[in-house]
């Protein structure tokens, strides 16, 4: 069986990505969860980073590393049509390699909510982008997932994202903000956000992160350590 390492789950959006597809398109897999600060991510991961995904003797690093993977034995990885196919992989790509003022601004903390200082340009033109992105494929290959009728790895990719705009509250319009509200309504993205709210750590630098951002104006997290 996979044996997949994951960070914090109210923190590591990239934990998220192959957690979350691996979960929705069936793959079994034993979940083994290290805190950030708590742990030697490099007891097990290459980079010391997670996600990592151990099979037998072959160890994958990177979420989009786990995510070729897996589809060379699970096909629904990524959409059976070959332009469907192409633009999720592009999709996924370009949420996987940036968005840089999103990732350092609204970082990942499930379980707060943020009123933000101020939003940048750099900012507005990433969450424009995201928005442009989801109306795109909504529109294009008829929803009501990114590439189509079924959950693939660019849904899995844009995740976090939901929960990045949950917590700081960044309003979409009606189309793309309905395809947020289902991620976040997936059984699974239930799960994760139960158990992000129930974890007792607190790790100091993300902590710090959300505080640099803006104002905690709610926290709905089990009183942590």
């Amino acid at each position: 069986m996979f044996k997949l390492f994951i960070g914090n789950k109210n923190y590591s959006s990239w934990s998220l990505r192959p957690w979350i597809l691996m979960r929705q398109l069936g793959i079994a897999f034993e979940e083994v969860l290290v805190p950030f600060g708590e742990g030697a991510f490099d007891a097990f991961s290459p980079t010391g980073k997670v996600p990592c995904l151990i099979d037998g003797t072959s160890v994958i690093w990177d979420s989009l590393a786990i995510a070729e993977y897996l589809a060379e034995q699970n096909p629904a990885v990524w959409p059976a049509d070959r332009e469907a196919r192409a633009w999720a992989r592009s999709a996924a790509a370009e949420m996987h390699s940036g968005f840089p003022a999103l990732r350092e601004v609204c970082t990942m903390n499930c379980g707060i909510r943020v009123q933000l200082k101020e939003r940048s340009s750099a900012l507005d033109r990433d969450i424009a982008r995201v928005a442009s992105l989801w109306s795109d494929g909504l529109s294009r290959f008829g929803g009501p997932w990114l590439a189509g009728p079924a959950f693939s790895a660019v849904d899995a990719f844009f995740a976090p994202v939901a929960f990045r705009f949950q917590t700081y509250g960044i309003a979409l319009d009606d189309r793309c903000a309905g395809y947020g509200q289902r991620l976040l309504e997936l059984p699974h993205m239930k799960a994760w956000y139960a158990a992000a709210l129930a974890e007792p750590y607190r790790d100091l630098p993300h902590e710090e992160e959300a505080l640099r951002a803006g104002l905690i104006v709610q926290d709905l997290r089990h009183r942590g350590k």
